[in-house]
């Protein structure tokens, strides 16, 4: 395998948002240009390296490391500043909040920004240009017979489906979900909710409460909880949904809501993160102000009462992504910026 010209470090074993774009983008970048990703836990469909290699990467020419986090971009300073490695740096913020000094500094440090958003973008001290996050519509489409696999899935082939992914927490509303199923499930026999994703000891306590909750509702078998899965079975998790939530009280950028509408999923989101340009108001979905479950319940029960608005609104979201969102545009997009920092003096 040749040395690439591009390095995407990922410095956190476990799956999150940040791991999933390097999960996703990478090997349709590498259909552009020389790219691989390095670091733990990554699955073998990604082209990657070692990080001893990327390490010690030969000094002939300058590469690009695009570092996604503080700690990838103080490892891309002590392998150009200590090992001597010639690599230019690029950084992508997904942060809509003020940084800390320690980051500022970081941020000074790369030769180039990329945000994921114009308010992201508004947060850093430097020009940065603005790539959004897109979705590979390959894997995230519609299935091809939903009801069989609801059947594989172990999910009710007759209910009308509302998911919320990512890790359980506050911060993503899964409080807010609940409360507004506890509201509209008890009057709609079919509805039922799913949530994937991590439960951290830290919110161990957030997540039982709720789960009682719901026990003295009589509804867990109607608002469940699975866990964190593998990422197919994300994926497929996805394709299974006729409704997906996506609640959030603060977001960076936030892919779910993205991933779901290329499965056809219409989705119901905070006006938080990126949603606001994703969702089409009324048409692939509802956006509904931050931390308000009043308003939350109502955007629920619309789409919940009306199937054929409902797949409708789910045939404009595959539509809005395919021609919008598709994540060869963001490949492309930074591929050329690589290309410019390869080619400075």
């Amino acid at each position: 395998m040749p040395d690439p010209l591009v390095v995407a470090p990922n410095l956190k074993r476990r799956l999150s948002g940040v791991t999933a774009t390097v999960v996703r983008l990478i090997p349709v970048q590498a259909r552009m240009i020389a790219i691989r990703a390095t670091g733990p836990g990554l699955p073998p469909e990604v082209p990657h390296i070692p990080l001893w290699r990327a390490a010690l990467m030969p000094r002939d020419r300058w590469r690009v490391w695009h570092a996604r986090r503080n700690t990838e971009m103080a490892l891309g300073l002590i392998l150009r500043r200590v090992l001597r490695r010639r690599y230019r740096l690029l950084f992508t913020s997904a942060a809509q909040r003020r940084h800390t000094g320690f980051t500022k500094w970081l941020i000074r440090q790369q030769d180039a920004l990329v945000a994921t958003s114009d308010k992201a973008a508004s947060y850093l001290d430097r020009p940065a240009t603005v790539v959004m996050h897109g979705v590979d519509t390959a894997v995230f489409q519609p299935p091809a017979d939903r009801a069989a696999l609801r059947r594989d899935l172990g999910l009710d082939t007759d209910a009308v489906l509302i998911g919320c992914f990512g890790r359980v927490r506050a911060q993503k509303g899964v409080d807010l979900l609940v409360r507004a199923g506890l509201r509209l499930l008890p009057d709609r026999p079919r509805a039922q909710i799913v949530f994937t994703g991590r439960i951290t000891p830290d919110n161990r306590a957030f997540a039982d409460g709720l789960l009682a909750e719901i026990a003295a509702a009589g509804l867990q078998d109607r608002i469940r909880f699975l866990g964190e899965l593998p990422w197919d079975q994300v994926v497929r998790h996805y394709q299974a949904l006729d409704l997906f939530a996506a609640p959030a009280r603060w977001e960076g950028f936030g892919l779910t809501p993205l991933e779901a509408m290329a499965c056809g999923v219409p989705t119901v989101a905070a006006r938080v993160g990126a949603y606001e340009t994703l969702i089409r108001d009324g048409v692939t979905g509802s956006l509904v102000a931050p931390d308000d479950l009043d308003a939350l319940t109502g955007a629920l029960r619309h789409w919940l009462d009306n199937d054929a608005a409902r797949i409708a609104a789910g045939q404009a979201a595959r539509a809005h992504v395919a021609a919008n969102h598709a994540i060869e545009g963001e490949a492309r997009a930074l591929v050329a910026l690589y290309n410019d920092l390869l080619a400075r003096p």
